[in-house]
């Protein structure tokens, strides 16, 4: 192969525009495209950096919001409880004015129906002993033939049934 013959005299001719061409290219790109490059990467680091700091502000603040609101709402939970404590004694107490009321007033009919009770009993007892007087008199008259006064005869039940 006539290639490889010739390796021998142009290697050095090769290896030095192999030489100038990487160097071209080193100096081409790492001195002039480079920095640019790295301008870019260090802005847009920059950048990634000013980003986190404000979402971590953004974070605290939403953190310091949240945590006003939640005490706004447990004061509001602590005042609605202290409110529906009020209105359910406010309840009870109305409640019970009510039925002392109507304990009130049922027992006025109680000591009104117990007077009456014992006002039918006093008048229940004095006509059985009425009745009992008359027929104890009337009894006496027809088995013995004596005759005993009304009052005699009252007085008499009257006697046998207090006993």
């Amino acid at each position: 192969m006539p290639q490889i013959t010739q390796l021998s005299s142009i290697i050095f001719s090769q290896l030095f525009w192999l030489a100038i061409v990487f160097g071209i290219i080193f100096f081409g790109i790492g001195r002039g495209m480079l920095p640019k490059i790295q301008s870019t990467v260090d802005a847009r680091e920059k950048k990634i950096a000013e980003d986190l700091e404000r979402a971590q502000a953004a974070r605290g603040e939403a953190e310091e919001t949240e945590a006003a609101w939640r005490a706004r709402m447990d004061q509001a939970r602590a005042e609605a409880a202290r409110l529906a404590q009020e209105a359910k004694q406010d309840s009870a107490k109305a409640t019970e004015a009510r039925v002392r009321k109507a304990v009130e007033k049922i027992g006025l009919k109680a000591d009104a129906a117990s007077a009456k009770i014992g006002e039918a009993v006093q008048a229940a007892h004095a006509e059985i002993e009425s009745v009992a007087a008359e027929a104890s008199r009337e009894m006496v008259a027809r088995l013995t033939g004596i005759s005993i006064d009304k009052k005699e005869a009252a007085d008499a039940v009257k006697a046998e049934l207090n006993v």
